[in-house]
C-alpha cells in the first residue's frame, strides 16, 4: 500500500469522524486509535474529527491528528442520547466541509453520524467506510418505551448508510451475519474481527495490589452496563457466592445507562463485597485484571444481541485471566469452545456455580494458554491492519 501512495505522488489523506477517540477509555476509541496507527503505518495521513474529552481525562493519541470540538455529555461524562449525538453531528457537517483534502472518510455509529458522513462524502465525491461494531437498530428494538417511529427511523438510517458505503467493516461473524440478513451480502462488506491492545493488556506488569495475601479474592467487571449487558445477574449470583465465600468481592469499573440502577440494586439488596469504582484508564484496568480471579461478561438473552462479543472478554484473556460469562450466543460459544473460562447460562444459580469454580481454581485455563489464544485470535493491531488495507483500497478504486 505504501507503493500505491508513492505512485499517486502524495500520501492518501484519511479522515476519521467519531464522537469517541483516545484518551477516552472505550472499546470504540481503542478500535479507532488502532485503525489510525495502522493507516499511518500503511502510508496514509490521518486526520481525526472528534470531541473534547470529558473533564479529568488527559493524554495524547498514538496516531492521527485530532481536531476536537465541545460536545454535550451526560452526568457520567458519556456522549449518549439523541441530543448529545446531534451536538456532535451538526457541527461535524461543517467540519467535514472545511477539513481540506480528503481521500477517504471513516465513520462509526451512531447512525445519525453515518448520515452526515454519507451526505458530505457524496458532496465531496470521496468514498466512505462505516465501521459497524454494533447493529444499533437492533439495540433500539431491545429498549422498552422507544416509539415505533424512532425504531423505524434508526433502522432506515442505518441500512441506508451501509448500502451506500464503499466499505462496511464488521467486527465479528455475528455482526456480519446480522448485517447480511438486513441488507444482503456484497464484496464491500468485510468482517475484520475485533480485539484488544495486547501491549496494554498483558500478563507482564504489576497487579493492583488488591489481594496481596490471597485473603480477598475479587472479580472484575470493566465496561458498559446497559439493558443488553444484563450485569445484574452477577449481583444475584454473588449473593449465593458469598454464602460459601464471604471473602470474595466484585469490583465494577463501569459506565453506561444501567450503572446507577445496578448500584442502587446492590445497595438496596445489602449484598456485601460489591464495590463500584470510578472509571479508570486501560493501563489500570489491566493491573486489576492481572490480580483478579476472573473477568466478568454478560449478554441479556432474548434481546437480539446474542451475536455480540464484548471486548471485556479479550481484555481479561490478554492479561492471562479467565472469564465468567453469562448468557447464550457467540460469547458463550467462544468461551466454551476455546476454554477461556466458565460459560454459564443467564441464570443466577449457574453463574454462581461458575464463580465458585473460579474461586476454587477448578477447570481453570493456564495464563499462558489464554494469552497465546488472544494473540492469535483477538489482536486489535491485526484487525486494524486489515481494516486499513480495505480503506486504502477504496481510495484507489474510487480514483
Amino acid at each position: 500500500m505504501r507503493a500505491v501512495a508513492r505512485k499517486m505522488g502524495t500520501r492518501p489523506r484519511v479522515v476519521i469522524a467519531s464522537r469517541l477517540f483516545t484518551p477516552e477509555a472505550s472499546a470504540a476509541a481503542f478500535r479507532l486509535e488502532a485503525l489510525a496507527v495502522a493507516l499511518e503505518e500503511q502510508g496514509a495521513e490521518v486526520k481525526v474529527l472528534t470531541t473534547a474529552p470529558p473533564p479529568g481525562v488527559h493524554g495524547a493519541a498514538r496516531a492521527g491528528t485530532p481536531s476536537r470540538w465541545p460536545v454535550k455529555r451526560d452526568t457520567q461524562g458519556q456522549v449518549r442520547g439523541y441530543v448529545s449525538y446531534l451536538s456532535f453531528d451538526i457541527p461535524l457537517a461543517l467540519r467535514l466541509l472545511l477539513v481540506g483534502r480528503m481521500d477517504a472518510l471513516v465513520v462509526e455509529p451512531p447512525p445519525t453520524t453515518g448520515l452526515v458522513a454519507m451526505l458530505i462524502a457524496a458532496l465531496r465525491r470521496v468514498p466512505y467506510t462505516f465501521y459497524a461494531a454494533d447493529i444499533w437498530s437492533d439495540a433500539t428494538d431491545s429498549v422498552e418505551g422507544v416509539p415505533s417511529i424512532v425504531r423505524t427511523a434508526v433502522r432506515t438510517a442505518e441500512t441506508m448508510v451501509w448500502r451506500r458505503a464503499a466499505r462496511v467493516l464488521t467486527i465479528s461473524p455475528g455482526v456480519h451475519a446480522r448485517l447480511t440478513e438486513l441488507i444482503g451480502e456484497a464484496p464491500s462488506r468485510v468482517m475484520i474481527g475485533n480485539g484488544i491492545d495486547t501491549d496494554t493488556f498483558c500478563p507482564d506488569g504489576p497487579d493492583a495490589g488488591e489481594n496481596p495475601d490471597g485473603a480477598s479474592p475479587y472479580f472484575v467487571y470493566a465496561g458498559t452496563v446497559s439493558e443488553w449487558q444484563g450485569a445484574e445477574v452477577f449481583l444475584d449470583a454473588f449473593a449465593r457466592v458469598r454464602e460459601h465465600r464471604p471473602d470474595a468481592r466484585i469490583l465494577f469499573f463501569s459506565e453506561g445507562s444501567g450503572r446507577d440502577a445496578l448500584e442502587r440494586r446492590a445497595r438496596e439488596s445489602g449484598i456485601a463485597g460489591v464495590e463500584f469504582r470510578p472509571k479508570i484508564p486501560p493501563q489500570q484496568v489491566a493491573c486489576f485484571l492481572r490480580g483478579a480471579v476472573a473477568g466478568l461478561s454478560s449478554i441479556t438473552p432474548g434481546q437480539g444481541y446474542e451475536f455480540a462479543l464484548p471486548t471485556k472478554i479479550y481484555a481479561a484473556t490478554a492479561c492471562g485471566t479467565p472469564v465468567v460469562h453469562a448468557g447464550e450466543g457467540a460469547a458463550y460459544d467462544r468461551i466454551r469452545d476455546h476454554s477461556l473460562g466458565w460459560a454459564c447460562d443467564y441464570d443466577a444459580h449457574d453463574v454462581a456455580r461458575g464463580m465458585l469454580e473460579a474461586l476454587r481454581g477448578e477447570n481453570r485455563p493456564t495464563r499462558e494458554d489464554l494469552r497465546q489464544w488472544t494473540l492469535r485470535h483477538a489482536s486489535l493491531a491485526g484487525c486494524a491492519a486489515q481494516g486499513a488495507r480495505e480503506i486504502l483500497e477504496s481510495t484507489t478504486t474510487a480514483r
